[in-house]
């Protein structure tokens, strides 16, 4: 099959399209014939060679991607009852487990990882949805804000970001998010409450607003410490690149890792169910052939890509 990944950890030049062997379905696995794959900056990350530590040992190549829609071709034994071969279905994929990630033409995924894709829906957009909407969801679940309180939101013309705002209003939040003065009629649509001037003075704008600070922050920008002074003490930092801190005020530092929810059917499922009842917005910003792919990372990494940018592995 063919598949697109790197021998060598590098810039996007050192993305390749590989010839590998057939893959088959394991004990509660299912195969997918992958129509389509979003790319994410994890995928960016992961071809940069930030996952290589858990690679090690492992010949190449190495193959990104979390974010897969296809067709089920193939069961395992085992495999969960809840589906069967030919289901239009999307995956949440982890690219440093056993079978690699979602760029290329066949992966394997462990069932618990695979849900039915969101009723008309293409392969295109419905690829772009349970990596970034997931980790929105575990965002918001460790901020536990309750209903009615400010939910502060950077980077949110971006997929996590967006999907943040759509999914706190869905929890009852009012929100704060950042915008550049061309993203503010997006930022409006996708729920904002309110709207503040993105960049490093984002967390006093915020308090000019809010002179208590807000009670929690997910931060899609990565401004990390810069968010800081915008939340209330004792509130709670939401981050997607695994910073640490120094914190201060007692506020929680929340580090998101969306590895961890990869097999939680019942999650993704109801991602789906909000895709389904418009809840979620699904954005695709451009498809390209997989042999495209070190032009898709390279118009990702160079910044203004709204919505997500997919790989279309064709028949």
């Amino acid at each position: 099959m063919k598949a697109v990944g790197v021998t060598s950890f590098g810039g996007p030049e050192a993305l390749q399209v590989v010839e590998l062997p057939e893959p088959h379905a394991g004990n509660g696995e299912v195969r997918i014939r992958v129509y389509a794959a979003a790319v994410n900056p994890t995928d960016t990350g992961f071809r940069a060679g930030l996952q290589a530590a858990r690679l090690e040992g492992r010949p190449g190549p190495y193959i990104p991607g979390m974010d897969a829609a296809g067709v089920i071709d193939e069961l395992g034994p085992g495999a969960d009852g809840r589906l069967k071969i030919g289901d239009r279905v999307v995956a949440l994929i982890v690219p440093s487990g056993p079978h690699g990630g979602a760029y290329a033409e066949q992966v394997v995924v462990p069932a618990a990882s695979v849900v039915h894709a969101p009723a008309g829906v293409d392969f295109p957009a419905a690829s772009t949805l349970l990596m970034n909407a997931m980790t929105a969801r575990l965002a918001l679940d460790a901020l536990a804000l309750q209903p009615g309180q400010l939910l502060a939101v950077t980077g949110s013309a971006g997929a996590f970001g967006g999907y943040v705002i759509q999914l706190g209003k869905a929890d009852g939040l009012r929100v704060i998010a950042d915008t550049a003065p061309s993203d503010e009629q997006l930022v409006r649509s996708l729920g904002a409450d309110y709207v503040l001037e993105r960049g490093d003075m984002f967390a006093s704008l915020v308090r000019s607003m809010v002179p208590e600070g807000v009670p929690g922050l997910a931060d899609g920008a990565v401004l990390n410490g810069r968010a800081l002074p915008a939340i209330a003490n004792g509130g709670g930092l939401a981050v997607i690149r695994g910073w640490e801190g120094p914190s201060e005020r007692n506020i929680t530092i929340h580090r998101i890792m969306v590895m961890s929810a990869a097999t939680n059917t019942a999650a993704l499922e109801k991602l789906v169910r909000q895709v389904e009842d418009h809840t979620l917005t699904l954005r695709v910003a451009d498809v390209l052939p997989a042999e495209r792919a070190a032009e898709a990372h390279r118009r990702f990494e160079s910044g203004g890509v709204r919505g997500r940018l997919v790989l279309e592995f064709r028949s």
